[in-house]
């Protein structure tokens, strides 16, 4: 009878001794990674268009796909906006966190009426978007070959880069004729215009798959102070949240710099987004934009990297070229390089 209150009272004590045990050392703030226990700060991105690789939505991918949000204490909701120029409201109504906006678009919606309170917190193009396409075959060399041809246009007029360029040239715009054009593009294909307006990540190799070469002309070329997209969100926000503005912005410029290094596997992870899309063409759209993202100022401060003197340059060249409503006061408070790494 002693001999099974001894082995009892043994077994007690070793129970009670593997209970303070773990009371004590089960949760040491480990999550079982190798990290500690935190609670993730949760954020909504939403791109500016439909899943693809421009460069902007590639970062945010990546930073996804590798977890570097995680590692920054984020929880990213990553959306994309239906009707393009819609992320802009849901951004400053709260709907949304981050988003992205070629720069001009930027100074364009803070001059309007009412002006959007939208802040540039890294800038990815240090060269702007667009371009002019014509057909290799069609006996246009330069500019001056622009006279007595056609012109297409999107939009409710010509744009400022397509302005700049007659004026760098000394061509006088009425000796071109101008039409208004869709986004096919056909229209150049089929000889309906001599020369097409384009995205210069997209319709280039979209002709080519085609079948027909060309040449492309951009504004920055002739000395116009283009920039491209940029990850925007509101000046309230910023405010009141600098530290996940700091996190999210390290998270997706990593991706943007794991993309340039690992450009093939950046391009499967595009593809996890855009399974629709055709991953040669993705690779064209991302290695073209990564080209004007580490250029200019990104040479020597890194990517998104912006200065008060571009975001200037910009505006006035706009306000020159009657592409905003109206001259702002502080053309540089469009943007702020506080959260920049």
């Amino acid at each position: 009878m002693f001999s099974q209150r001894k082995v009892l009272l043994v077994i007690l004590v070793a129970a009670l001794a593997a209970l303070v045990l773990t009371a004590c050392g089960g949760d040491d703030g480990d999550d079982g990674n190798g990290g500690p226990d935190e609670v993730l700060d949760k954020v909504t991105f939403m791109a500016g268009f439909k899943p693809q690789a421009n460069l902007p939505f590639v970062g945010a991918y990546i930073a996804q796909s590798k977890g570097f949000f995680a590692e920054e204490g984020l929880e990213v909701d990553i959306q994309h906006v239906n009707t393009p120029g819609e992320n802009l409201r849901f951004l400053v109504t709260g709907e949304v966190d981050f988003t992205t906006a070629d720069a001009a678009t930027i100074l364009e919606r803070r001059a309007g009426d009412p002006p959007l309170p939208v802040v540039s917190v890294a800038l990815i193009g240090q060269r702007g978007q667009q371009g002019f396409a014509v057909r290799a075959d069609s006996g246009i060399e330069t500019v001056q070959d622009w006279v007595d041809k056609t012109a297409g246009y999107k939009g409710s007029e010509p744009t400022a880069d397509y302005l700049a360029i007659l004026s760098a040239e000394n061509i006088d715009r009425s000796s071109i004729e101008e039409v208004r054009v869709g986004f096919e593009p056909q229209v150049l294909t089929e000889g309906l215009v001599d020369i097409f307006p384009v995205f210069l990540s997209n319709e280039p190799d979209t002709l080519q798959r085609l079948g027909f070469e060309t040449l492309v002309f951009e504004a920055a070329d002739f000395g116009a102070p283009t920039l491209g997209l940029t990850y925007v969100t509101t000046e309230e926000f910023a405010a009141d949240n600098p530290d996940v503005v700091r996190r999210f912005i390290r998270a997706v410029l990593r991706g943007i710099e794991y993309a340039n290094d690992n450009r093939a596997e950046a391009v499967d992870i595009v593809m996890e987004f855009a399974p629709q899309e055709d991953p040669e063409h993705q690779l064209f759209m991302l290695e073209t934009e990564l080209a004007a993202a580490f250029v200019g100022e990104a040479e020597e401060n890194g990517v998104g990297a912006q200065t008060a003197e571009q975001w200037t340059a910009l505006h006035d060249y706009l306000v020159q070229y009657e592409a905003i409503d109206a001259s702002l006061d502080d053309p540089a408070a469009a943007f702020t390089d506080d959260f920049l790494p």
